[in-house]
């Protein structure tokens, strides 16, 4: 009976590099800000915001999958944990719209400037 260690190199420069690929496209298009994206909007925010929201949540979803090895646990089990993370983030993004909707709305027919 041998305890072999397997290797998880090839693994952890796979992540590495998925993880590189998704930022490299954050960094590049929050640079450029390309007008269609930034200047289109879709349920009260612009397409480029989207797109680093779904980024983030992608980066942030792949660290879970890889690191805390959700990706070998049994099905059950990981719905029990993406599912209420789900909720949460559709849950917070909600408000994030709501609320940031509704501050713009005031400031923007009122006598108040904006100083911040």
């Amino acid at each position: 009976m041998s305890d072999a260690h397997e290797s998880n190199i090839g693994l952890i420069w796979k992540v590495f590099g998925i993880l590189s690929a998704v930022t490299i496209v954050e960094v590049i298009l929050g640079i450029y800000k390309p007008e269609s994206l930034h200047l289109n909007h879709f349920l009260g925010m612009n397409l480029l915001n989207w797109i680093f929201y779904i980024l983030t949540i992608f980066k942030a979803y792949y660290i879970v999958w890889s690191f805390m090895h959700m990706g070998g646990e049994k099905k059950s089990l990981q719905w029990a944990v993406v599912s209420p993370l789900i909720f949460l983030v559709l849950y917070l993004l909600f408000i994030l719209l709501t609320e940031g909707d509704y501050i713009y709305g005031v400031f923007k027919d009122s006598t108040i400037k904006w100083n911040f």
